[in-house]
């Protein structure tokens, strides 16, 4: 990837399972930004959809055998059907293949629903569980 690279514009949905996926790559190459798949396993919605919006890019200085990734803000929805906002580090590779928002209309919808989310340590103190389930 070139560092003058622009950042992606777009929204990607993506389901449960691809969302698992994405937080197991992204645990095991040890990227930042992510949440314990355990977790995400247990809460999402099995059904539900979830979204990625990159926020910008991300590199691990001391690891450059990791390539850079984009760092996307995260719309999870739950179990409960509440949502929940995370960030997740995604490989361009990973983030590129995935089915996009087929409207503005729609990308508009999750900006809001982003921007009023809560974020996961937040619900979950809300829940009563703290934040040491992640």
């Amino acid at each position: 990837m070139h560092t003058d690279q622009p950042l992606p514009r777009e929204v990607k949905v993506i389901g449960s399972a691809a969302l698992l996926g994405l937080e197991e790559r992204a645990c095991d190459l040890g990227l930042n930004q992510r949440l314990d798949p355990a977790w995400v396993r247990s809460n999402t919605a099995p059904d539900g959809l979830h979204y990625l919006w990159p926020a910008l890019w991300n590199s691990l200085s001391h690891r450059p055998d990791v390539p850079r990734q984009l760092r996307c803000e995260l719309l999870i929805t739950l179990r409960t059907g509440d949502r929940v906002m995370s960030l997740l580090d995604v490989l361009p590779g990973d983030f590129t293949p995935l089915p996009r928002v087929t409207s503005r209309e729609e990308g508009m919808r999750v900006s809001r629903l982003l921007d009023r989310a809560p974020s996961v340590r937040e619900w979950l103190l809300r829940e009563g569980e703290g934040p040491g389930r992640l």
